[in-house]
């Protein structure tokens, strides 16, 4: 697997309150983690920063070179609750930090199989000949959309577009849904804030990784600032080499 990881204040923003982490173990196998902090600057940040660090870390520490891809979820599952405890905890105890919380998107690639845990509308994509988006936002805009209520041409352009219905940290339990995605030679994972998602479409997003195969995450952030995007920007790319690992 090779890492392509950006994160970006943006061109709008005093302040970054997105953050990431991502990395190999010695087989080949890999993981990364993004999130997009929210309730104000140091509440967004502080949000972000618990939750990568937390989640990073279990990755980290439970990550066995046989595990399968239920202890793989398990493991993620475990991870973001412990992290939803933590934020939770510290909002509770600081009033300044009072409503902060943060979307989450994680994966792990376990043997050709991308394993994708998500909060909030940070989104995964997997990507080869085609862009798919693989998570459904927790949003209001996705919960119109499902029942609905609104088109999805109008869901790109609708005012509440960044209302979540679902974050880490801002109740003392948190609901995490799984997705699961197979990797084959020459296939990648790419997890990234709605900084991204919403400045570019799905296919401007793969020309993009096509045509900047080294330096894909790095590209993509700076196509979104050009396309005027108001918010944070973070991309990690994951992608299987020509050999298949």
């Amino acid at each position: 697997m090779k890492i392509s990881a950006k994160t970006d204040i943006g061109a709008f923003r005093e302040s970054n309150q997105d953050d990431y982490q991502a990395g190999l173990f010695e087989n080949g196998d890999a993981w990364a983690v993004v999130c997009d902090g929210m309730g104000g600057v140091s509440g967004g940040q502080v949000a972000s920063r618990i939750c990568v660090e937390r989640v990073s870390d279990a990755i980290k520490r439970g990550y066995r070179d046989n595990m399968t891809i239920k202890t793989a979820q398990n493991l993620l599952n475990s991870a973001i609750c412990a992290a939803n405890s933590a934020v939770f905890s510290q909002a509770q105890g600081e009033r300044e930090l009072r409503g902060m919380g943060t979307t989450v998107v994680a994966v792990m690639v376990i043997k050709g199989m991308a394993v994708i845990a998500h909060v909030g509308d940070s989104r995964a994509y997997i990507f080869h000949n085609n862009m798919e988006l693989i998570t459904k936002d927790h949003s209001l805009v996705q919960y119109l959309f499902d029942t609905g209520k609104i088109t999805e041409e109008e869901a790109k352009v609708h005012p509440d577009r960044n209302i979540i219905t679902r974050a880490v940290g801002i109740l003392s339990f948190v609901d995490v849904e799984f997705d699961l995605a197979e990797l084959g030679k020459d296939k990648g994972v790419l997890i990234c804030t709605d900084g991204l998602s919403g400045s570019l479409e799905a296919d401007e997003m793969l020309d993009i990784i096509k045509e900047n195969a080294d330096s894909s995450a790095e590209k993509l952030v700076e196509k979104a600032i050009e396309a005027g995007s108001r918010d944070n920007i973070t991309a990690v790319l994951l992608v299987a080499d020509s050999q298949g690992e």
